[in-house]
């Protein structure tokens, strides 16, 4: 018997944050998804979506990619569809990382910054990193398989202090417990 439950068919990411000051180094945020096997949920990602890549087969997709912050709304957006999702894959989890470029930066140096998860029009989660001032990167979604084979959204945000490279290994690490 198949289960009753729901689970996330399609979830969108959104990131905004404001231009830095004229004069100033651009500020760079960037959305990441990670891509974990059933059998391995924790350790390696299958594989990366971030602002130079995509998804093998189409399922995670970066729409937006800004390098400023600067325009109306929302300057990055990512779409997940866990619909479409193979079967061996157990875990996505999704990320922001701030550019390291121009020198150290952290969440407490770009103004207004805000992290949106959604499914369709309901907002399953917000962010806007005040508690996480002083890192450079966070984990700001996690999505798991059940065991009814559905998506679920496990909400909790972790931050990192580190290269944007180190994150990418660093995010498929489960949070230890308190």
């Amino acid at each position: 018997m198949s289960s009753l439950n729901k689970g996330i068919d399609k979830a969108e990411v959104t990131l905004k944050w404001d231009p830095s000051p004229q004069g100033q180094p651009a500020n760079d945020l960037d959305i990441i998804a990670a891509t974990y096997l059933k059998d391995s949920v924790c350790g390696e990602p299958d594989y990366l979506v971030h602002f130079d890549s995509r998804s093998p087969d189409g399922t995670i997709t970066l729409n937006r990619d800004s390098r400023t912050g600067q325009g109306l709304g929302v300057d990055e957006a990512m779409t997940l569809e866990f619909s479409r999702l193979a079967e061996r894959y157990g875990r996505v989890v999704v990320g922001v990382a701030i550019q390291q470029r121009e020198g150290r930066r952290t969440f407490g140096d770009i103004p207004n910054t805000l992290v949106r998860i959604l499914e369709g029009y309901d907002v399953l989660a917000e962010e806007n990193f005040g508690a996480l001032a002083g890192s450079t990167a966070a984990v700001v979604a996690e999505f798991a398989r059940d065991e009814d084979g559905e998506w679920r959204f496990e909400p909790g945000v972790r931050g990192f202090d580190g290269d944007p490279a180190e994150f990418a290994t660093w995010m498929g690490r489960r949070p230890a417990a308190g």
